[in-house]
């Protein structure tokens, strides 16, 4: 297991690499370079000025000396103004090195910010915060009740329980968060006027009335999802043979569930709770816009609407090291729970 835990921490470190190189070379193409240098400057700047801009702030500097530096492996080099001539920084505002440093991701120094003129991780780790609160009340909704529904159907398979937990279970898989968040912000926002239709002073304090929709509406989908997978397992499980024996033995129905299908049954569900990390990681791009919550999909969006470089890298291997992570917990959990699975 330690091999494979290894063997596995390897594959991620190469896959993050290899990654983060695409899409730092995607977000510095020529276009998103101009975009960048008119939102720092004026719509009507000339080329020439949008080119110097470029130049002091290193964006000229060959591609692979720049990738080195925002790694670390490469010393950051202070700019020369082209106009006076003399060494500066890069970016005052989050106090770049004025001498050759190494200062990168390594180091932990993930850059700056061009959008809120400040270091990214003074933006991104508070956002993650925000975003992983969200994540917790989501997770502490969606499992006990999807698990519940889901046992529930599958302990009598073809009941008239198993039937209308089932559709019930479609629909809120078929429903995506943009459309359940509409239908809850218009019932219970705009006609009843029990909630918050707006998260955003979530910021300054978590209440019921404003942190309710925003939750829900991601926990909803994922319930009728996780709830299917359980069920699957439930009514297979209940179909082996050494249920028929216990039934046999004389053990009551609840019994046989509780003390011999439930942990069984539970395998499948792990693997596929602790694959809906990745996914809340897009569902919350969706939801904190819609309901104006300053987490991580909301300081994503902004990055990638105002060609934020650092930002986007950084919110890029952010959610490249959750989805590996998550992975390998998965497989991990599935190994000791399954004592039938041997890592090989």
């Amino acid at each position: 297991m330690f091999s494979f835990i290894i063997r596995r921490i390897g594959t991620i470190l190469l896959t993050m690499l290899c990654l983060t190189l695409v899409v730092f070379f995607l977000v510095n193409l020529e276009p998103n370079l101009k975009k960048l240098a008119i939102s720092q400057t004026e719509m009507h700047t000339s080329a020439e000025q949008l080119e110097s801009w470029l130049v002091n702030h290193g964006y000229r500097q060959n591609f692979f000396v720049r990738y080195g530096q925002w790694l670390g492996v490469v010393p950051k080099q202070p700019i020369t103004d082209s106009a006076t001539g003399k060494t500066t920084q890069r970016f005052s505002f989050c106090n770049d090195p004025a001498v050759p440093t190494f200062s990168g991701v390594i180091e932990g120094d993930f850059g700056c910010s061009t959008k809120f003129k400040t270091t990214v991780a003074a933006k991104l780790f508070p956002a993650l915060g925000a975003t992983g609160i969200l994540m917790l009340c989501v997770l502490g909704v969606m499992v006990p009740v999807s698990l519940l529904v889901g046992i529930l159907a599958g302990m009598r398979e073809g009941s008239r329980t198993d039937r209308v937990l089932s559709i019930a279970s479609i629909a809120s898989t078929a429903t995506p968060e943009y459309v359940s968040g509409v239908i809850f912000t218009v019932v219970f926002a705009s006609w009843l006027g029990w909630l918050n239709g707006s998260a955003a002073s979530a910021s300054q304090g978590i209440t019921f009335y404003n942190f309710t929709l925003p939750v829900i509406t991601l926990a909803i989908y994922g319930i009728g999802y996780i709830a299917r997978m359980t069920r699957a397992s439930m009514v297979e499980v209940m179909t082996q043979q050494y249920i028929r024996t216990a039934r046999l033995k004389g053990l009551s129905f609840k019994s046989v569930v509780v003390k011999h299908a439930l942990r069984n049954a539970l395998i499948a569900p792990f693997t596929v709770i602790m694959l809906q990390f990745p996914w809340l990681l897009t569902g919350v791009v969706i939801v904190e816009v819609m309901f104006r919550y300053q987490g991580f999909g909301y300081t994503l969006v902004e990055a990638a609407g105002n060609n934020d470089i650092d930002l986007l890298l950084g919110c890029s291997l952010v959610s490249v090291f959750i989805v590996l992570i998550t992975q390998l917990i998965s497989d991990v959990g599935y190994a000791f729970l399954n004592p039938r699975i041997r890592v090989q």
